[in-house]
């Protein structure tokens, strides 16, 4: 066992793969010519946040991306289409590793994710691996929008730890936004950043 005993995982790079520059693209494509300031890994529009925090519902998201391309055109599918493109998919090996380590910690999801993201990758899931969301592979799921909070915002980070009563030093969050990470290490948390080409697979491999 290593020197923790919980540890809180990130979702996108982490186990699910996202391509923000192929994102940024469709977003390019659908007529935003900002696309690397509009949506990115550091920088985004505030739109982006409050669909995150279940602050407004994807007819609403939809309706500011038709205002941004100035296309009252654009079907939902043409948006939808746009804004999962960055999504990739899960390497072989991670829901494996997740169950390996679900009897030696008390394992944790906890990501920034939105409602349109969020029915696609149930989705793929139930498509891809028969199952019925990530449930199953941690104690507790906690995802932003339906929560109402977001990382890196200390709110998020007190929940999960005040509702499965985890003491900060004791808990490993891991996570590929150093913004992210900033903000658990201000609560006493453990943390590691997550930095392409290393995947959690390699990093457990190092660890054990």
């Amino acid at each position: 066992m290593l020197p923790f005993k919980n540890i809180i995982f990130d979702y996108g790079n982490v186990i699910f793969s996202l391509d923000f520059l192929k994102g940024q693209q469709a977003w390019v494509d659908l007529g935003i010519s900002n696309a690397d300031r509009f949506y990115g890994h550091k920088l985004q529009d505030p739109v982006f946040d409050a669909f995150e925090r279940g602050e407004i519902d994807p007819a609403g998201f939809r309706n500011h991306i038709r205002q941004k391309t100035n296309n009252p055109q654009l079907t939902d599918a043409e948006i939808d289409h746009a804004w999962n493109s960055m999504l990739l998919g899960i390497a072989d090996g991670n829901h494996e590793l997740l169950l390996k380590l679900k009897p030696q910690y008390r394992t944790f999801l906890l990501s920034n994710i939105n409602a349109i993201h969020y029915d696609y990758i149930m989705r793929y899931l139930k498509n891809d691996f028969g199952f019925d969301g990530n449930d199953h592979l941690f104690e507790k799921t906690y995802y932003s929008h339906l929560v109402g909070k977001r990382k890196p915002n200390a709110e998020i980070f007190e929940q999960v730890l005040s509702e499965n009563g985890l003491d900060p030093a004791e808990t490993l969050f891991i996570d590929d936004s150093p913004q992210h990470i900033a903000g658990a290490q201000k609560l006493g948390i453990q943390t590691y950043l997550l930095t392409a080409p290393e995947t959690i697979q390699m990093l457990f491999e190092r660890l054990y």
